[in-house]
């Protein structure tokens, strides 16, 4: 089964990406992407899943069974490169989503038997840091990190700008009841800037039982159940990608590979 989801072209909801623990292969993390005109209705049970729905691109009311979050949105592209808002749903709830202007919405879900009530998560809740040197940099927007409350969702996005490698040195986090990593497993969302732009992402393991590289070109989702998962950007398209993790433990702890941990190092850059 190929690690890559290619946008669909909107169906009677607008979605163009949707990711199941089933159609994965795997057992915590779903992801879904619509692409919604001014006006649109979207409307969602959560089921036994939490949601976080991020506003990638646009402007929104949203509404729960219990709250209500009107005229949410400010940036009109990711790469405005300023903080989304989001909402988080709790499991066994309704949510009604208005787009107030054209809408890339995406939605986050993972297991929930929690009690957490809907929240808005505002820009400012958002925390933001630089990571990164040389040319390994990106930008980092914790959307809904492991400090923050939820039962297995984990939410960040990462901006690379053209030239630059991310989620490296190549880095793993699929061990279970180990010290040093989490079981979790992992949702790319890509976007370009210019569109046409893609970038090469591997996904490989230390014995190479799994060991795929792809190019996923904007809206694309990689899927990585496990093992290592660098990206490397195209010179004149910088990236943007969604990250939606959730496993056993929501802990975000993994272990670099050997080979290119010294890239974290004052070894590199060199000059």
């Amino acid at each position: 089964m190929s690690l890559l989801a290619k946008a669909q072209k909107p169906d009677s909801n607008g979605r163009i990406q949707h990711v199941t623990p089933e159609n994965a292969g795997w057992r915590y993390v779903g992801f879904d992407a619509y692409l919604l005109k001014k006006g649109d209705t979207l409307r969602l049970n959560s089921g036994d899943k939490e949601l976080c729905l991020v506003l990638v691109a646009g402007l929104a009311s949203v509404k729960t069974r219990n709250a209500e979050f009107p005229s949410i949105g400010r940036r009109m592209s990711p790469f405005e490169r300023i903080p989304p808002y989001s909402v988080y749903v709790p499991h066994n709830d309704e949510v009604e989503v208005v787009a107030e202007s054209d809408l890339e919405l995406a939605v986050c879900n993972a297991p929930s038997q929690g009690n957490l009530p809907a929240r808005l998560i505002a820009p400012g809740d958002v925390g933001v840091e630089q990571r990164g040197k040389g040319h390994n940099k990106r930008l980092v927007h914790n959307i809904l990190p492991d400090d923050k409350p939820a039962d297995s969702l984990l939410v960040v996005e990462v901006y690379t700008n053209e030239g630059d490698t991310s989620s490296y040195p190549s880095h793993k986090h699929d061990q279970e009841d180990s010290e040093n990593e989490t079981y979790l497993e992992e949702t790319y969302y890509h976007r370009f800037d210019p569109e046409p732009g893609f970038a090469l992402q591997r996904v490989y393991t230390d014995d190479r039982s799994l060991d795929e590289a792809m190019a996923p070109y904007n809206r694309d989702v990689v899927t990585v159940p496990r093992g290592y998962h660098p990206v490397a950007t195209i010179a004149g398209y910088n990236n943007y990608y969604l990250n939606v993790m959730a496993g056993p433990v929501r802990l975000w702890k993994f272990t670099w590979e050997k080979d290119h941990a010294w890239v974290n190092s004052d070894q590199y850059p060199r000059g």
